[in-house]
């Protein structure tokens, strides 16, 4: 690397740098692995084009033989489907005729008919029914005599034998007579009907139901083809597959055809029901009894269609279909199948110049891509850095990733955390160190400013005593003595939060101590809008606190509830025990206060009142400290405040409770 470009690389950006590495490590070996791999692709293509075509015919020869079984296993999948329809209206009917019997049956047991006449009723009805071509319904009894039949009635069949010998007769009726009460039973055998005709056996299905009470056998025959065999609907349905097989095209003119054992094709494009048995090749060769002597195989034959100038190479696969007993068959002409070769020979290079300049994008976007989900958290750590360095310690950085940066990010945190932690210690010494400063001071000018406040109240007191309301004079003497009052509780907060008294603990019912607070607070006058209620709860543990001080704290609270309702409200004031402390609660329905404010309205000097001193939450947090208790605030904004105060039960309290 010569000095230029060593000064020119290390002025880079780090994302550039990146590009300027990474590209040609990932473009060079797709370079020449593509030279390489299309040569071997065209050398090859020859060579494996022959496999590849036959691949496919026997592909082809499969699919259609999977079209076939296709057909004829959903075929009957159809019947058995059929079937079941087939038995449940068989069913349905067999019910309706048992009903019609149990119909006579409560004719003749309420007296409107005899027993005869009920019989013959219902024997005249089943014999009007019919059931497909031949079906019809018939009744028995449990011996085999046939009491309801449109030929045989009066006869006993209980020996009758079917065409495989077996005495379905005696089986149908042992069957019924165990049968439970309203159970459909069924049978299924073959039966030649010789009076309708029948050369040959039919499977016969017969659905029956046991009317016990007349000891009847009411049953529902017809034979399966006229009920479920559809036989113009498969004639249709292979219709339908004959066209899906014959549009199949394998290259530009090879086809799929089926042929018989006899050699007449079943399935052709063009020649179907024509017998190809005799057909030779260009060669005089029998090629189709070849194929119907292996049934399974390759044939290659030389072939000369109308307008061939010379005969072309053929190659056919071919396969046996058992169920049908047929020959599939798929042929193509060879010269078709290196059509493919050529056209690989010529789209390769074109293809990988394409292919490289397409790789080479996505690979500058990708890189690119990758430089920036580096080079991004890296500014945005810079950006975080320089903001803490300017003062804005609260920042942090995103930790979103596990790695070195995800790392680092961490440690800078918890190393701003650290910092953030000793400059708020320092605030809290130089704070504590100011209110050090500020007791001696309060302590050292209480006195010198007190006296003359209280000379200048005496002396406004005597001025507003002397004057009429009406005269000028009494105004700006009534604001004096105002202002000064309010610089005289200023100065006792002042020295109050300065200088906290140690508390006197007494033990004190802190329910009857609210309820003194309650009143005096009801008469203030920033309470005359507001509705006080409470709760206080019952047997409450005597508290050891000083009176006076948590009076000062109750009433703080209240009257900055009240402040908060100028408009009016309610104010909840509730004890209870929670654990081992009781809890005071004060809620309000006043403005609320912001959740920015939350944790800065304990600060002394911090107030949100025009002419409040920001002193006076501040010395109740103090004075419940006193007391081991603690301060929280709920609040929303627009719905109202809710301050707690936490003071500890008494052991020998909490020892009494156990």
């Amino acid at each position: 690397m010569t000095p230029l470009f060593s000064r020119y690389f290390s002025r880079l950006p780090l994302r550039w740098k990146l590009q300027m590495v990474v590209l040609p490590l990932v473009l060079l070996p797709f370079i020449v692995v593509g030279v390489v791999t299309g040569y071997v692709a065209y050398q090859q293509a020859y060579r494996g084009i022959t496999q590849a075509s036959k691949d496919d015919l026997d592909h082809m020869c499969r699919f259609a033989i999977d079209l076939l079984d296709s057909h004829y296993k959903q075929f009957q999948v159809y019947k058995e489907d059929k079937k079941a329809t087939v038995q449940e209206e068989m069913r349905t009917i067999t019910d309706l005729a048992y009903s019609l019997v149990e119909t006579e049956h409560r004719l003749y047991r309420s007296g409107q008919l005899s027993l005869r006449a009920a019989k013959q009723a219902a024997t005249k009805a089943l014999k009007k029914v019919n059931i497909g071509e031949t079906g019809y319904i018939y009744a028995m009894n449990s011996k085999g005599r046939l009491l309801a039949h449109i030929a045989r009635e009066g006869e006993n069949v209980y020996d009758e034998q079917d065409e495989d010998g077996r005495y379905f007769i005696r089986d149908i009726c042992q069957a019924a007579v165990a049968s439970a009460p309203g159970e459909v039973l069924y049978a299924v055998y073959p039966w030649r009907n010789a009076i309708l005709g029948d050369k040959k056996p039919r499977r016969k299905l017969v659905a029956y139901r046991y009317f016990r009470e007349w000891d009847w056998i009411i049953a529902t025959g017809g034979y399966l083809e006229e009920t479920y065999e559809d036989r113009e609907f498969e004639k249709l349905s292979f219709a339908e597959l004959k066209n899906k097989i014959n549009s199949k095209r394998v290259g530009k003119t090879g086809y799929i055809y089926c042929l018989d054992t006899e050699g007449t094709l079943t399935l052709h494009p063009e020649s179907a029901g024509q017998n190809i048995l005799e057909m030779k090749d260009a060669e005089g060769q029998y090629v189709v009894k070849r194929m119907l002597a292996s049934k399974n195989g390759w044939a290659r034959y030389a072939w000369q269609n109308i307008g061939d100038a010379e005969p072309r190479m053929k190659i056919v696969r071919y396969l046996y279909y058992k169920p049908w007993d047929w020959i599939v068959a798929v042929g193509s002409y060879e010269d078709e199948f290196y059509q493919d070769a050529h056209e690989i020979k010529r789209h390769l290079w074109s293809s990988l110049a394409i292919l490289g300049l397409t790789v080479g994008l996505i690979s500058v976007g990708l890189v690119f891509t990758a430089a920036s989900a580096l080079t991004e958290p890296i500014h945005s750590m810079i950006s975080v850095i320089r903001r803490v360095k300017a003062g804005r310690l609260e920042e942090r950085m995103r930790v979103e990733t596990k790695d070195e940066l995800g790392e680092l990010a961490s440690h800078f945190n918890r190393m701003t955390d650290m910092i953030k932690q000793h400059r708020e210690m320092e605030s809290n010494l130089a704070q504590q160190g100011k209110m050090a400063s500020l007791g001696v001071l309060a302590s050292g000018v209480a006195h010198e400013i007190n006296n003359p406040l209280g000379v200048i109240l005496g002396y406004a007191a005597y001025l507003e005593g002397k004057l009429d309301e009406e005269d000028p004079m009494y105004r700006m003497v009534h604001d004096i003595k105002r202002e000064s009052k309010r610089c005289k509780k200023i100065v006792q907060d002042l020295l109050s939060y300065a200088r906290t008294p140690k508390p006197v603990l007494e033990k004190t019912d802190i329910n009857a101590l609210l309820g003194q607070i309650v009143d005096f607070a009801a008469n203030h006058t920033s309470m005359h809008n507001v509705v006080i209620n409470t709760d206080f709860a019952a047997d409450l543990p005597t508290l050891l606190v000083d009176g006076d001080q948590m009076r000062q704290v109750a009433i703080n609270i209240m009257l900055n509830a009240g402040s908060a309702m100028s408009e009016g409200g309610v104010l909840t004031v509730r004890s209870e025990r929670v654990g081992e402390k009781v809890v005071l609660s004060f809620a309000d329905t006043g403005e609320g206060i912001e959740s920015e404010n939350l944790d800065k309205i304990f600060e002394p000097f911090f107030t949100t009142k025009k002419k409040g001193t920001g002193l006076g939450l501040a010395i109740t947090r103090q004075i419940v400290r006193h007391h081991q208790g603690n301060m929280e605030v709920d609040s929303q904004l627009g719905q109202g405040t809710t301050m707690r105060v936490w003071l500890p039960v008494p052991k020998e309290e909490e020892g009494q409770d156990g």
